[in-house]
């Protein structure tokens, strides 16, 4: 606890401070944990994002995941240091929007990322659509499927929009397919142990099941081991295209991901937040298109988000 405190201490200073380029903006990133490797994904690219823009970013995540009272205590710390601006994950869509409207008081321009906030005035926000994302890619396990079966849904966290538009998505697509049956929908916290312990539990009860939707690719991994474990086979899906997914579907054991683009959110979000304080045009909603990723395709993604670059501005904005 020291170490992540003494960490945290560190990360503030710095924004009191002056960047690694001398000229550079200082942008404060606030994702919602360490443990979802989505989020490292959307650091990485608002890093690369920043790099390209001679600008400096500083991270800040809670220690305890997604911790409302920890990312509050955060915010009230980089509101008086004074960040040039912020790209903004909270880690309730709700519960947070106190925190926006202290940036929003303070003057420093917001960029929302991934989890639309219920309040607070952001420059613009980065995501994608969740429910096309669940719905193409609960789709895409059904048709693998045949059409029947015995299905279950991991949930993310109940009540969060990504989860709530999400299981919209999964059970509009279920909708399509009348020979396929819903067994159970529980609830794992997009994390993955909880879903392997989850699936776990789910095997005791149903000795049958065909397919799994998961509703992020952590919790689809946790579902795999269990069904490992058990010697069971079921066909999975996950959403976020994390290159853990991807390793997975190159090896067979799981079967698509919708493709979240947290690389790209990250990238997307640092560079709206340097333009903006630059004076240069922006969008104010930009929502990423849905893509499944499957054997058949996941070629691009297949490449550690450590060595990945962000794409010039132009590419990813068109028109």
């Amino acid at each position: 606890m020291k170490r992540n405190l003494l960490g945290f201490a560190v990360a503030v200073a710095m924004l009191g401070a002056s960047g690694a380029n001398a000229d550079g903006e200082k942008i404060a990133v606030f994702t919602k944990n360490n443990t979802n490797p989505y989020f490292q994904t959307v650091r990485l690219g608002a890093d690369s994002a920043a790099k390209m823009l001679n600008a400096s970013v500083t991270h800040f995540v809670p220690t305890k995941p997604d911790s409302i009272p920890e990312q509050m205590s955060q915010i009230e710390d980089v509101v008086v240091r004074k960040p040039d601006a912020i790209v903004f994950i909270p880690v309730d869509s709700k519960a947070m929007a106190p925190g926006v409207e202290k940036f929003n008081k303070a003057g420093i321009p917001v960029v929302n990322v991934t989890d639309r906030s219920l309040g607070g005035k952001f420059v613009a926000f980065v995501g994608a659509d969740d429910y096309i994302l669940g719905q193409e890619t609960a789709r895409h396990l059904l048709k693998a499927m045949g059409g029947k079966g015995n299905v279950v849904i991991i949930e993310g966290v109940r009540g969060s929009l990504t989860n709530v538009d999400r299981m919209r998505g999964f059970n509009a697509a279920l909708k399509e397919f009348p020979n396929v049956k819903l067994l159970a929908s529980q609830p794992a916290n997009y994390q993955r142990l909880q879903a392997l312990q989850v699936m776990e539990n789910l095997m005791q009860s149903h000795p049958q099941i065909d397919g799994v939707l998961a509703a992020n690719d952590a919790m689809t991994l946790g579902a795999l081991e269990a069904l490992d474990g058990a010697k069971r086979k079921a066909l999975a899906i996950g959403i976020n295209g994390t290159k853990e997914a991807i390793d997975a579907i190159k090896e067979g054991r799981m079967l698509a991901t919708g493709d979240y683009d947290g690389f790209r959110q990250g990238c997307l979000g640092t560079m709206i937040a340097i333009r903006n304080l630059r004076k240069q045009s922006t969008p104010a909603e930009i929502v990423l298109p849905a893509s499944v990723v499957n054997k058949s395709n996941y070629q691009p993604l297949d490449i550690a988000a450590e060595k990945r670059v962000c794409p010039k501005w132009e590419e990813m904005v068109k028109g």
